[in-house]
């Protein structure tokens, strides 16, 4: 499974309207991640955590902009966030619309964690980016937080300032500071613990635009059902794992009864998988190479008996494919 989880086509696409308006080469950083343009037109579908990192070091790298993250956040639309951007619209206010992110952004993708907390009267909304790029992680933080300023402005219809902005990524060109400022008009600090946006009650309480109550229970509750798919689509991952394990022990795995086993197509468990962006033949190798170490370390079969046991049609073949996946041949790993 993808370290990094994924990245809705929805969340993409607001950088990518930032790179068209720079007339950067956003065919480029696709052929780089392998993420076709197809795939962007829908804005339901999903790449992988490791994808979008790749899209955006390549368009940051173009851009040659130190403020290209901060930028970025000036294109948030409604449907930047998905079906949680349809929510927070229909919400009666700031603080109602705020206290859905935590509830659904995984929705949105896993580019980071939120949490609230009060201090001393104050909020502290806190973003926690769990991108590693140290040329990505600085932009991606700007992005957020301008992004949450942006379109809360928006959807209250106010100017209202923050009280503070907090970054963990230091400036580096101190004369980069104005921009900061005349987009949050607020204090902002860098090289700080955590990345936050700290306000007070009156913007929490801010009335929204045009609440609609029952609006917004209908689109929760498809929220509700999204999440519960979500969830199972998680889960399947290591039961279809441990299913692997136990075929292979008593006989090859077959993906058709593999698929029998939880009740469903063939088709049904390849898109179930490609849900957490993974493959049933990712997982058999994942558990075969489990396996074959195990056996490697802690039994004396030869390298013919253990390829039998995991179903390769000949030595020559699992020596192949142990050495793709490790770097070093079945031989070499048990003499170590």
């Amino acid at each position: 499974m993808s370290k990094l989880g994924f990245a809705s086509v929805a969340a993409v696409n607001q950088y990518l309207r930032l790179a068209h308006q720079m007339k950067l080469d956003i065919n480029d950083a696709l052929a780089q991640s392998d993420v076709g343009s197809t795939k962007l037109s829908d804005p339901t579908e999903r790449i992988t955590g490791e994808q979008f990192q790749i899209i955006l070091k390549n368009l940051i790298q173009q851009a040659k902009d130190p403020l290209f993250g901060l930028n970025s956040g000036k294109f948030v639309q409604p449907g930047s966030y998905n079906i949680l951007g349809y929510i927070t619209m229909n919400c009666a206010s700031v603080g109602d619309a705020i206290m859905r992110v935590a509830s659904y952004e995984k929705l949105v993708g896993d580019m980071g964690v939120s949490t609230i907390n009060k201090d001393q009267g104050l909020i502290h909304l806190n973003w926690h980016c769990r991108y590693t790029d140290p040329d990505v992680r600085p932009h991606m933080m700007d992005n957020v937080l301008a992004s949450w300023i942006t379109y809360a402005r928006w959807l209250a219809n106010t100017e209202s300032p923050p009280i503070e902005v907090r970054f963990e990524h230091p400036l580096e060109d101190k004369t980069l500071y104005k921009y900061y400022e005349d987009l949050f008009r607020c204090p902002v600090l860098f090289d700080q613990p955590k990345t936050a946006v700290i306000v007070d009650n009156r913007l929490f309480n801010y009335p929204l635009r045009q609440p609609d109550p029952t609006l917004l229970r209908t689109l929760e509750d498809h929220a509700d059902t999204l999440m519960a798919e979500f969830k199972q689509a998680m889960s399947l991952v290591p039961q279809i794992k441990n299913a692997l394990r136990v075929a292979i022990k008593t006989g090859f795995p077959n993906k058709n009864d593999i698929a029998d086993r939880f009740n469903m197509t063939p088709r049904t468990l390849q898109r179930r998988l490609g849900q957490e962006n993974v493959s049933y033949q990712q997982l058999l190798n994942e558990v075969r190479l489990e396996l074959a170490e195990d056996y490697l370390r802690n039994t004396s079969l030869s390298l013919h008996d253990i390829a039998q046991k995991l179903g390769f049609s000949e030595p020559r073949s699992f020596h192949r494919s142990f050495k793709n996946w490790t770097g070093k041949t079945p031989g070499e790993y048990r003499n170590q």
